[in-house]
């Protein structure tokens, strides 16, 4: 199998491709089963919210796409949550960008 594109996804986007995935073969394999459990305990926000969220985040130029899925899973509320999210990079935000990251997030909450 030959890798094509490789990004990062939230875990809204990718429990909605495992529910989909369900629907078409009704037997998932264990490892399926698990990832499915688990996403649907530790997701938070519904896909369509969880897009808006990317779009508003993805405004701020100097996030990543990994910091944005990561925001998008965790959705600190506080800096120092974000801080380790953004750990390498802390350094690189201004205060009023990391106030915007925690508004854009309150939203949503």
């Amino acid at each position: 199998m030959e890798i094509i594109n490789e990004q990062p996804i939230t875990f809204a986007e990718a429990k909605e491709i495992m529910e989909k995935r369900s629907k078409k073969s009704r037997n998932l394999a264990y490892e399926q089963n698990n990832a499915l459990e688990h996403l649907s305990k530790f997701t938070k926000l519904s896909a369509k919210d969880v897009l808006k969220l990317k779009e508003e985040l993805s405004k701020i130029q100097k996030l990543k796409a990994e910091h944005i899925v990561q925001i998008c899973n965790l959705l600190p509320t506080t800096k120092d949550e974000l801080r380790a999210i953004l750990y390498k990079d802390y350094t690189l935000f201004e205060d009023s960008e990391l106030n915007t990251v925690l508004e854009a997030v309150k939203k949503f909450l």
